[in-house]
C-alpha cells in the first residue's frame, strides 16, 4: 500500500455543555484531524488533540510537524513495519509532538488496515477486540447545582466508578464533596484530578485536610515531576497518587518503580504519541508494577476512543480505569456514525464495533464537521 497524500486540518465541535478543570474550560473540541489516502482510493482517517499544559503543542506546531514530515511519510511508509522503523527513528522528534504524531500514525494504520482488510489489532500483531469496556464517569469544576445534576444522571446511568475535578476554589471543592459524601457513592470508587493546582505537599495537604473526603487517588496534585512531595502526600493521606502530566513518555516511569504500589499512570494515546508508543508505555508500567488510567483529553471523538480501546485491551492486567468515551454525550456531533460511546453503566462492548472493516472499523460521516485550515506555525 502506498501514501498517496496527507491532509491535516484543525477538527472544532461544539459541546452539548461546557466542562472545566484547573488547567482549562473548554467549549469544543480542538483537534488534529488527518486523511491519509492510499493510491487505491482508500482513505484513513485520525486524530490528536494537542495540549499545551500537557505536551506543550498546539494546532500551529501539529501542523508544522506535518508538512515538515508528510512527503517522507508518502514516499517511505508502505506498512505496518515502515511506519514502527520511522517512529524509531524520529522518537525524539515524537517525544515534542506526540498530538500531531497520534493523528498521522493512527491515519496510516487505518489507511493500511482498510486496504488490507485488516483490523488494526492484527497489524500490530495483538489479539482482536473482545468483551467489555467500563469507563469512569467524570465531573467537571462545576458549580454545587450543577455538580449535583450532573452526579445524579450518572448515579441514573449505573455508573459505578467516579472522577472528580478540583478546582482550588475552597468553597466550591468543599461544596462537591459534601454531595459526594452524602451519595451512596464508596469512597474507593472515588478519585479526584488537580491538574497540577498545588505549589508544594504542605499546601495541597492543608486543602486536602479541609475537604475530609477520603479519595482512593489524586491525579497531579502538584507541578509535573515533583516526585518527593506527591510521595509525601500519598502517603500522610493512604492513597495513589495518579500521575498525567509527570508521565508523557515511557522513560520517565522508571523514577516511580520503587515505590509503584504508590502510583498509577495515567496512559493517553494522544498524550503517549500514538498508538505504538502506547504499547510500549503499558509494557513498561507493567514491568515498573506500576498500573495505568487509559485515559482521554476531553472532547475525542470516536476515533481517538477506538484507538484506546486497543491499549485497553492490552493492559487489562494492570488497566486501573479507563476514561472517555463519551461521543455525543458530549460532543453535538461524532466523526463516526455510530458513534463509539459508553452505554448504561459506562460499558462499552466490544461486539457494538463494526467486525471485518479493516482499520478501526469505524464509518466516517464524510464530509467530517466542523473543520478548519490548521494556523501557521
Amino acid at each position: 500500500m502506498r501514501l498517496q497524500s496527507l491532509e491535516a486540518v484543525g477538527l472544532e465541535i461544539p459541546f452539548n455543555v461546557a466542562f472545566a478543570h484547573a488547567s482549562a474550560t473548554r467549549t469544543a473540541t480542538r483537534s488534529v484531524w488527518v486523511r491519509a489516502r492510499g493510491v487505491d482510493g482508500t482513505t484513513g482517517y485520525g486524530e490528536g488533540a494537542p495540549r499545551d499544559y500537557v505536551t506543550h503543542e498546539s494546532l500551529a506546531t501539529a501542523r508544522g510537524f506535518i508538512d515538515e514530515h508528510a512527503a517522507d511519510w508518502c514516499a517511505t511508509v508502505e506498512d505496518a513495519g515502515a511506519l514502527v522503523d520511522w517512529a524509531t527513528r524520529h522518537r525524539t522528534d515524537i517525544d515534542v509532538h506526540p498530538a500531531a504524531y497520534t493523528a498521522v500514525e493512527i491515519a496510516i494504520l487505518d489507511l493500511i488496515g482498510k486496504s488490507s482488510l485488516r483490523s488494526v489489532e492484527s497489524l500490530l500483531g495483538l489479539p482482536e477486540l473482545d468483551g467489555e469496556f467500563t469507563y469512569t464517569a467524570v465531573l467537571g469544576d462545576t458549580s454545587a447545582r450543577a455538580f449535583e445534576a450532573q452526579l445524579a444522571h450518572y448515579l441514573a446511568a449505573g455508573f459505578t466508578e467516579y472522577k472528580v475535578k478540583l478546582g482550588g476554589d475552597a468553597m466550591r471543592d468543599r461544596a462537591k464533596v459534601a454531595i459526594l459524601a452524602a451519595s451512596s457513592i464508596p469512597p474507593h470508587k472515588v478519585r479526584a484530578d488537580a491538574n497540577n493546582l498545588w505549589n508544594d505537599a504542605d499546601t495541597a495537604l492543608r486543602a486536602l485536610d479541609a475537604l475530609a473526603y477520603p479519595f482512593c487517588a489524586l491525579e497531579e496534585p502538584l507541578r509535573a515531576g515533583d516526585r518527593a512531595g506527591m510521595l509525601r502526600i500519598a502517603t500522610a493521606l493512604d492513597c495513589r497518587i495518579v500521575l498525567d502530566e509527570s508521565a508523557v513518555r515511557s522513560e520517565q516511569l522508571a523514577a516511580y518503580a520503587d515505590a509503584g504500589d504508590r502510583w498509577i499512570a495515567n496512559l493517553r494515546v494522544s498524550k503517549m504519541g500514538g498508538l505504538v508508543r502506547s504499547l510500549e508505555f503499558v509494557e513498561v508500567a507493567r514491568r515498573c508494577g506500576i498500573p495505568v488510567v487509559v485515559g482521554a483529553h476531553v472532547g475525542e471523538t470516536s476515533v481517538l476512543t477506538r484507538a484506546a480501546l486497543t491499549v485497553a485491551s492490552f493492559a487489562r492486567d494492570i488497566l486501573n480505569a479507563q476514561e472517555g468515551a463519551f461521543g455525543t454525550h458530549l460532543l453535538q456531533r461524532d466523526v463516526a456514525d455510530p458513534p463509539v460511546m459508553f452505554g448504561h453503566g459506562g460499558v462499552l462492548r466490544a461486539s457494538a464495533l463494526a467486525p471485518g472493516a479493516g482499520g478501526l472499523g469505524l464509518r466516517i460521516a464524510e464530509p467530517v464537521p466542523c473543520t478548519t485550515a490548521l494556523p501557521g506555525p
